[in-house]
């Protein structure tokens, strides 16, 4: 089985494949003080409820890392741990098939070129992803599959924690769904405006981003992604898909690339 693992700067997120599909994953905390020796305890636990705690057979591993302090202990995890196992560390640079057509290409996260390489290969370009994580993001691949570039905007996390550190008479509240946009207490009328705020920035945002990408906005694919879309996918109008896994899957698909090439990156 392929272990995917997507370490973004607030949860890492792991994936099972058996083929194509997901059949288990997992969420933890990403903690940058973890060595690879507890990064392996954590890991062999998780693995060990699959299926009915018997345990997964592990045949490859894929990753990717926004925080370098933990892509350097899952490097020595791998080796210690799973050293027979062929693996794949997605960095800057790595080719995956996806033209990085920025400014500096070495400083686009890569996550976002993995989403990208996802969303063309499952749902065809020109498509538009949005990543719902600690950072709000907005990446626009061609109808060629290239990364053109996006946007980055506060998470909602993120921007509930600072209102409730700066508000004198707020609080950090439970994102959820108001009774109405308009609020009878301070509790909906943060909850309305959390919500209903990041649901217009994201119409707003992709609607501009869909102009630039093509003549006619039907051609353009918009996928949701992220551990926090589920709380605005349904308040928005412009997805036209919403895939969880997208990170995971292109994983997979990188690491089959890998394979189909003859090899799977050293872990150095």
């Amino acid at each position: 089985m392929l272990l995917t693992i997507d370490v973004g700067n607030t949860h890492t997120v792991l994936g099972l494949f058996e083929g194509e599909e997901v059949v288990e994953h997992w969420r933890v905390a990403t903690d940058a003080r973890r060595t690879a020796d507890e990064l392996a305890v954590v890991l062999r636990s998780l693995l060990a409820q699959y299926p009915a705690r018997g345990g997964a057979d592990v045949s490859g591993i894929s990753l990717c890392s926004t925080v370098p302090a933990v892509l350097h202990e899952l490097r020595t995890m791998c080796r210690r741990y799973y050293g027979d196992v062929p693996a794949v560390v997605v960095e800057p640079g790595l080719p995956v098939g996806v033209p990085v057509l920025t400014d500096n290409p070495y400083e686009v996260g890569t996550d976002r070129v993995v989403n990208a390489l996802a969303a063309v290969e499952l749902y065809g370009g020109p498509a538009l992803v949005v990543d719902f994580g600690t950072a709000t993001t907005f990446d626009a691949v061609s109808a060629r599959g290239e990364y053109l570039g996006g946007a980055i905007a506060p998470g909602i996390e993120v921007s509930v924690e600072a209102l409730g550190l700066r508000g004198a008479q707020l609080r950090t509240v439970e994102i959820a769904r108001p009774r109405s946009v308009i609020g009878k207490n301070t509790v909906e009328a943060l909850q309305s405006g959390i919500l209903y705020g990041f649901a217009g920035q994201v119409d707003g945002v992709v609607s501009r981003m869909v102009a630039e990408l093509a003549a006619d906005p039907a051609d353009v694919t918009v996928v949701a992604t992220g551990g926090l879309a589920p709380l605005v996918v349904e308040e928005v109008s412009v997805f036209d898909v919403h895939d969880p896994w997208l990170t995971l899957r292109g994983l997979r698909l990188v690491f089959e690339r890998s394979a189909a090439g003859g090899g799977s990156a050293a872990l150095p």
